[in-house]
């Protein structure tokens, strides 16, 4: 089967997206079958692409762009002149120009296309009336044709059921992880040696994009009622900065918690897996979360985690983490309860290590998508 994989940008900066793209494409390629990326010259990472071995990674140059919105002429003359060679496309996010002429040319040319939004269906934090404006013109009519549509979680298959799609083509999908990766880990403490955090200082690690969604403000303000009653504990901030550092590192400073708080900046490969190795907790605050990735990384590293109620996979984490309200009380307890209970925190973190290795591992989760090109006519 010759697999087109169609994604916006392509830097492991943009996390979960890019890295399901990534490691779906290769994980196709292993079982055989022909697969190609195009995306565009924002932010691409070559090294990251070229480590993709056997798959063509093809960045088209973009000419302007309103926000993540990237208008890139080169893919519609290339999608003209190649789609129809394809046995089935997939269409990573939504509301992307991509998306728009690559739903054009595969209607026009009868090739059969899935959509998996990430998450981007709903209408929220930024550009409202433009996303309805997408949608008018181009996005409702994308999700009407597609053979399917990937949702990650019951939460966004409602959503798509909202958009007028019909619940048959909604395929609930998991993301998945890729195990391998975590074979060969950094030894324990080299996170530690390298910023001069002591060993027996408890890590709590947030890692994600420092975007307001993110919650980030809401984890400081609860790590400050933490260290009222906890001195030995530290928090960890990583990622790339999306128009929040400025206003996180001003809070900080107006609650005195510099010497308690790290903001490491975006840490990547075997950098990354020694922050996880070294952490005690996960915790990810945000507003609006539709799969992330991140949570099941800690559980590989048999972390537990805290996320919000606002994340559509609060049900998966009962037993693997605990899930509070957006309210930095809240958030602080259950902090202090997981500082406080080495058994109920260790507990959680071997479930979630099991849950990963049992579901959610990149191989169970790539049959269910090959099934899907196959069921929607992905193979001539």
């Amino acid at each position: 089967m010759k697999a087109l994989q169609i994604i916006p940008y392509f830097a492991p900066r943009w996390g979960g997206d890019v890295n399901v793209c990534y490691n779906l494409s290769k994980e196709l390629n292993k079982l055989g079958h022909d697969v190609t990326i195009i995306t565009t010259d924002f932010e691409y990472d070559p090294d990251y692409a070229q480590s993709l071995k056997n798959i063509e990674v093809i960045p088209f140059r973009r000419v302007a762009g309103l926000g993540l919105f990237l208008y890139s002429p080169g893919m519609k003359r290339w999608l003209r002149s190649n789609i129809s060679k394809y046995d089935i496309v997939h269409l990573h996010d939504f509301r992307s120009y991509q998306n728009s002429i690559s739903c054009k040319y595969a209607k026009k040319f009868n090739v059969p296309y899935v959509v998996q939004p990430h998450g981007s269906l709903p209408r929220i934090v930024e550009k409202k009336g433009l996303k309805q404006l997408y949608d008018v013109v181009w996005g409702n009519k994308a999700l009407k044709n597609a053979g399917g549509v990937i949702a990650l979680t019951t939460v966004e298959a409602k959503q798509a059921i909202t958009m007028g799609v019909d619940e048959n083509r909604i395929h609930i999908i998991a993301n998945g992880v890729d195990l391998s990766q975590f074979e060969d880990i950094p030894r324990q403490g080299e996170f530690r040696e390298t910023y001069n955090i002591p060993f027996d200082v408890r890590v709590i690690l947030f890692l994600g994009r420092l975007h307001p969604i993110k919650g980030i403000d809401l984890l400081i303000s609860a790590f400050k009622e933490v260290v009222k009653e906890i001195e030995d504990c530290m928090l960890i901030i990583v990622g790339p900065d999306d128009g929040s550092l400025p206003g996180l590192k001003t809070l900080v400073k107006s609650l005195n918690l510099y010497s308690n708080i790290l903001f490491t900046g975006p840490l990547y490969g075997r950098n990354k897996l020694a922050a996880y190795r070294d952490a005690d907790i996960y915790v990810l605050p945000s507003y609006y979360e539709a799969f992330p990735m991140t949570v099941l990384e800690a559980w590989a590293f048999q972390e537990p985690v805290i996320v919000t109620e606002h994340c559509a996979i609060k049900d998966l984490v009962q037993d693997a983490g605990l899930v509070v309200r957006s309210d930095p009380c809240e958030l602080a307890a259950a902090l202090k309860e997981y500082l406080q209970h080495d058994t109920l925190r260790h507990y959680h973190g071997q479930n979630g290590y099991m849950k990963i290795h049992r579901d959610f591992s990149i191989q169970i989760i790539t049959q269910k998508i090959e099934a899907l090109y196959r069921n929607i006519g992905g193979e001539k």
